[in-house]
């Protein structure tokens, strides 16, 4: 059995690059297949035998109440006319949202700097007294074996660690976009580069994104004090702030990772998910064979 129990996924942005559906819907509700991204989160938590999860909100919109209705409300007006119909195979994919572990849903507190270092905190309360837990950001998603599951394998074998995060190994093109990982002589965590301008500036093909496993010794970095790049609160820089202290081990990733931070990468994101899981691929690639 695994020691941690606990993962917190944060959503908490504005998400301005989507306007105007996010200034009605969480960007993590935008669907990828017929689920949204933020149930995939889930699942991939789920899948992994994590038996709390705390979701952080966007703070003054009607975030918190739609993931609330989401993943709690029954549907019994929805289940009645199914069954009346004779349909209710079509209510099986609530019935397993319904048995998700236990989601706990945040508001991310108002009051502290910009950065997707925030939300983590503001969950701080809900991760008190574990040993550790796992962070994952919305934004990202895995295709095949989930990284929440490599992230607590690689725990189980170093039980020292002061946290570790996944990585996944990028062409020379991508590494400008991303923040590449050094490494010490031991193999764990030295530091993070983000976004080097030229690729002799990379200090390896490994780059880090919103999968991570921390202890809480993390709290004692991740603090309003401490922002950093354009002012803000930065998870990586307490991240590396641990790794000065202790091991921060890197997992490479099992699966593919990809995000869907922006309309672009959403929409390959998305045809990437339905080629690969969906039991309509071949007729999408099809009509992509089509398209000129």
């Amino acid at each position: 059995m695994s020691k941690v129990k606990k993962a917190i996924i944060t959503d908490a942005g504005f998400a301005s690059r989507y306007l105007p559906i996010t200034k009605t819907i969480p960007k993590a509700m935008i669907p990828i297949g017929a689920k949204p991204v933020m149930q995939l989160c889930v699942e991939e938590c789920a899948k992994a035998g994590i038996e709390e999860i705390i979701i952080v909100a966007t703070p003054n919109t009607k975030s918190k109440e739609i993931y609330d209705d989401y993943f709690h409300n029954k549907s019994e007006n929805v289940k009645a006319l199914l069954e009346k119909q004779g349909k209710m195979d079509r209510f099986e994919p609530v019935e397993e949202v319904l048995n998700f572990p236990k989601i706990t849903v945040i508001e991310q507190d108002p009051t502290l700097p910009y950065g997707n270092g925030s939300p983590i905190v503001s969950a701080k309360d809900h991760v008190k007294g574990e040993e550790a837990f796992v962070v994952l950001y919305s934004d990202d998603l895995i295709l095949g074996k989930g990284d929440v599951e490599t992230l607590l394998e690689t725990y189980e074998q170093h039980p020292e660690a002061k946290a570790v995060i996944a990585a996944q190994e990028m062409p020379e093109e991508t590494w400008s976009k991303f923040g590449m990982i050094a490494l010490k002589a031991n193999g764990t965590l030295s530091h993070i580069v983000e976004k080097p301008k030229t690729p002799d500036m990379s200090p390896s093909n490994l780059t880090s994104y919103g999968r991570y496993l921390l202890t809480p010794e993390v709290f004692d970095y991740l603090i309003p004090e401490n922002t950093g790049l354009d002012n803000e609160l930065w998870t990586v820089d307490a991240i590396t702030k641990l790794a000065k202290h202790g091991d921060v081990v890197v997992a490479k990733s099992e699966g593919k990772w990809i995000t869907t931070g922006d309309p672009k990468n959403y929409f390959l994101a998305h045809l990437e998910y339905v080629l690969s899981e969906a039991d309509y691929a071949d007729d999408v690639r099809k009509l992509c064979a089509t398209i000129k």
